[in-house]
C-alpha cells in the first residue's frame, strides 16, 4: 500500500493501480476547466490529464511520450500523464495551470 498526496489530500493507492482512476475515485481534479468534460477518459490521446509526480510511478509509454513532445506540452517539462502511470511507490502529484496542465509556473488548487 502507498500513499498518494494531492494538494491537501492523502490517500492510499495499490501497486500498479492507474494514478488517473485512483485520483478520480478520490475526489481530485485533474483535468482543468472544461478539459473535465473534453477528455479522452484515459486514453492518452488528449494530453489534458497532464501532472507533475514525485515518487515511483511506470516508465512513460510511447503514447504518453509521444503526446507529450508536441504543443501545448513540452519534451522537457517532466509531466506525466495520470492516464499512463502505474503507481509503483508513494506519490506527491501536483496538477499545474492551463488546459492541458502545461503551465508548469502555475499551480491549480
Amino acid at each position: 500500500m502507498f500513499y498518494i498526496k494531492f494538494n491537501d489530500k492523502v490517500f492510499v493507492a495499490q501497486k500498479g493501480d492507474n494514478l488517473r482512476q485512483v485520483l478520480l475515485k478520490n475526489g481530485c481534479l485533474i483535468h482543468n476547466g472544461k478539459a473535465q468534460f473534453l477528455n479522452c477518459m484515459g486514453l492518452g490521446t488528449c494530453g489534458t490529464c497532464a501532472v507533475a509526480v514525485e515518487g515511483e510511478v511506470s516508465q512513460a509509454t510511447d503514447i504518453e511520450e509521444f503526446r507529450l513532445s508536441f504543443p501545448p506540452h513540452k519534451p522537457n517539462s517532466q509531466l506525466r500523464l495520470a492516464c499512463q502511470c502505474k503507481v509503483l511507490g508513494n506519490l506527491t502529484v501536483t496538477k499545474h495551470g492551463g488546459f492541458w496542465g502545461q503551465n508548469t509556473d502555475d499551480i491549480t488548487e
